[in-house]
């Protein structure tokens, strides 16, 4: 059967239709089978996250006012992290689902996918589905966020080592108040599981575009094969770099405002994040890029010789004039032909063995960075700020 009259539903590829916390969802009613009513699921781990924080840090007396260094509501990482970042990491989940199945689609209808590797292609799309639905995965992130996500890298790497809502630090020991036992078993593993759910997702993607890569597909030898499409596929992950950019700027915002730290004290952090979100998610499109490599020197190739031959018969007619002319010169559709053979060859010449462009790797770093772009404004005064602006005004 020809691969294009195969056909496949957007619900047989999806990164985030499953697992244990979406059957939740629908159980209870916070989402379908598309995925919608993200409003509600963002409301309830709000609520869940962030208002118990308020109302027992009112309780303490330490929502504001000076009782401690760093009151509840003075803190920008935790507002950020529960009211924002939060909120888009359940986004990116509706926005990566409509569009992934689509991306998996294309393949088919792009007809990459020969008759040989339909059988491989649907055995990764299982695969997607099978890692996707695990419950034991779910279950060992759910650990490793309790076991080193809280005990150790917050406590030992994030929290600030003086007295705040969250409890203080006594002999290099927290001493959580009650704010900061909710926060620390409910509140941070909350974030930090959806975060870590969304690096296994990317995983995921990494493995099927791995295993898709391994069967014999049909790249045509023309811009990037026929695979252009997976570089506009990393557009459905802006949420996610969104929310890593945010969580990153509360981290230095904090740092900032309470431990005199400096911008630029941070540039290691800023790069190093930006590249590790670029590499997991355009990363895997390497894959393909022996494929693409192999694809264009076959094409250079066969439109090489294809040029060569018609060369010689068009030398042989027009200029040799071994051929009758019984036709004329101007207006001749062999000239015509002539062009746009040199046009194709010329399009075979610049296919592109990486799948995406350093368009697609700018964009990506300035959505990621986006979020750190205020903090600017702590490098200078703001009366500094407005004295420039006036003089380049006016």
């Amino acid at each position: 059967m020809n691969t294009m009259n195969r056909h496949l539903e957007p619900a047989d590829f999806s990164l985030v239709l499953g697992g244990p916390l979406y059957r939740f969802w629908l159980r209870i009613g916070l989402a379908d089978d598309t995925l919608e009513l993200v409003g509600r699921r963002i409301v309830l781990l709000a609520g869940l996250g962030w208002v118990p924080l308020l109302l027992l840090s009112i309780a303490a007396g330490q929502a504001w006012g000076a009782s401690v260094a760093l009151p509840f509501l003075h803190d920008i990482e935790i507002h950020l992290r529960l009211l924002v970042a939060v909120p888009l990491l359940l986004i990116a989940e509706l926005i990566v689902h409509r569009r992934m199945g689509a991306v998996a689609r294309q393949f088919v209808e792009r007809g990459l996918i020969s008759d040989s590797g339909w059988e491989r292609f649907e055995a990764a799309i299982a695969s997607v589905v099978r890692l996707r639905n695990s419950k034991t995965a779910e279950a060992l992130l759910i650990a490793f966020v309790y076991g080193v996500g809280v005990l150790f890298i917050w406590r030992t790497q994030v929290a600030l080592d003086l007295r705040s809502w969250y409890g203080t630090h006594a002999g290099g020991i927290l001493q959580p108040s009650l704010a900061g036992w909710w926060f620390g078993l409910v509140s941070l593993p909350l974030f930090q599981f959806l975060l870590l759910r969304w690096y296994f997702r990317l995983f995921i993607w990494a493995r099927f575009l791995w295993r898709v890569s391994r069967i014999d597909l049909n790249f045509m030898p023309d811009g990037a094969g026929g695979a252009g499409f997976l570089a506009r596929a990393s557009y459905a992950f802006q949420p996610l770099l969104l929310a890593q950019g945010v969580l990153l700027a509360g981290t230095i915002a904090n740092r900032i405002f309470y431990t005199g730290a400096e911008l630029l004290e941070f540039k290691p952090e800023l790069i190093g994040m930006v590249a590790v979100m670029i590499f997991v998610i355009l990363g895997p499109l390497l894959f393909f890029s022996p494929k693409l490599e192999a694809a264009k020197r076959a094409g250079l190739r066969q439109y090489g010789t294809l040029v060569e031959r018609y060369m010689r018969e068009f030398d042989d007619k027009w200029v040799r004039g071994t051929t009758a002319l019984d036709e004329p010169l101007v207006g001749s559709p062999d000239i015509q032909s002539l062009a746009d053979l040199g046009n194709s060859y010329a399009v075979v010449k610049t296919m592109r063995w990486v799948p995406f462009t350093l368009q697609n790797i700018l964009y990506m770093a300035a959505t990621a960075l986006l979020p750190v772009l205020p903090l600017t404004l702590t490098m200078f005064p703001v009366e500094e700020l407005l004295d420039r602006l006036l003089k380049i005004l006016f």
